[in-house]
């Protein structure tokens, strides 16, 4: 697919809109999809095809006609206006976990981003839900069931809303989402200053960062092996300011300094974390965080 760094994002509560309960879980069909990646609805499909053994039954599945009949009568707008009623085949619908595998198939730029927004968008909705189970007493005993127990989910809510602080973990090949999520909460942890040591940085290593609280700024040290360009940094300024690059051959791992008070080893470039085994650990010997910080300085 092509690339494309016009980055246009819906806003979550559009994309909130989006999702849908079907067969238990919540699901996004592909033409939204396709929206959301700025693509064809065609040319997304034959992407996930290509990739077809990515996508298990359950990150991807087509309806039935009378699951179709049945979710035609919850489009909202946006999707009427994406052409569901004039399909020639019965959409395909992607769950949380497919979702965040298109990340990894889309080979755009805007496709990790979007990916982060419906990210949250589902964190939000999950949220909300099991906040005010009683006002959703009708819904389908089935549905609830699969809210409350599903581990998997269970798991990266529990990353993004638990106040346990978590010191390290494992990430395994395709826990692109766990990864992601686990990252994303250790950059809101920063209240003044976050410092990324990364020797492959690029856009999309940009686009994780800019999940950082108003304020926050960000010193990224490189050996400069990524393909983050001048033009990408003064974008990102733009909007967000407070991002300088410091270059360096002096760094192998990648570490991420928060407030000058906390650091924790990566064990992947933070543009592909999720994507091979890796793990991140918290480094709690002061006088290490120390050095490390005098090395940069």
């Amino acid at each position: 697919m092509p690339e494309d760094k016009n980055l246009v994002i819906i806003g979550n509560k559009d994309i909130k809109s989006m999702i849908f309960t079907v067969r238990g879980k919540q699901v996004m069909v592909d033409s939204d999809l396709a929206e959301l990646y700025q693509v064809e609805t065609r040319v997304f499909n034959q992407g996930v095809k290509r990739n077809i053994n990515r996508f298990p039954d359950h990150f991807r599945f087509q309806l039935t006609e009378e699951e179709y009949k049945n979710l035609r009568s919850q489009f909202v707008t946006s999707s009427e206006n994406s052409g569901h009623g004039g399909r020639r085949y019965l959409p395909y619908v992607f769950t949380e976990q497919g979702i965040a595998m298109l990340s990894a198939v889309l080979k755009s730029d805007i496709a990790i981003d979007v990916s982060i927004k419906i990210m949250d968008a589902f964190v939000q909705m999950r949220a909300f839900l099991l906040s005010n189970k009683e006002m959703f007493s009708r819904l389908d005993r089935i549905e609830l069931k699969q809210l409350e127990t599903d581990k998997k989910l269970e798991e990266v809510f529990n990353y993004i809303t638990s106040n346990v602080e978590v010191k390290q973990n494992i990430f395994f090949n395709g826990q692109i989402y766990d990864a992601f999520s686990f990252i994303i909460r250790l950059i809101q942890k920063a209240r003044t200053e976050l410092i990324l040591i990364d020797n492959y940085v690029d856009f999309n290593t940009l686009n994780i960062l800019c999940k950082r609280n108003d304020g926050v700024d960000i010193i990224i040290v490189t050996a400069g092996k990524g393909q983050l360009s001048a033009k990408d940094k003064n974008k990102f300024n733009a909007q967000y300011s407070k991002l300088s690059i410091k270059n360096t051959n002096d760094f192998h791992d990648r570490f991420l300094i928060i407030d000058q008070e906390e650091v924790y080893h990566i064990g992947a470039s933070v543009k592909d974390v999720g994507k091979k085994t890796f793990g991140i650990t918290k480094i709690e010997v002061s006088d290490l965080l120390q050095s490390l910080i005098n090395k940069i300085m």
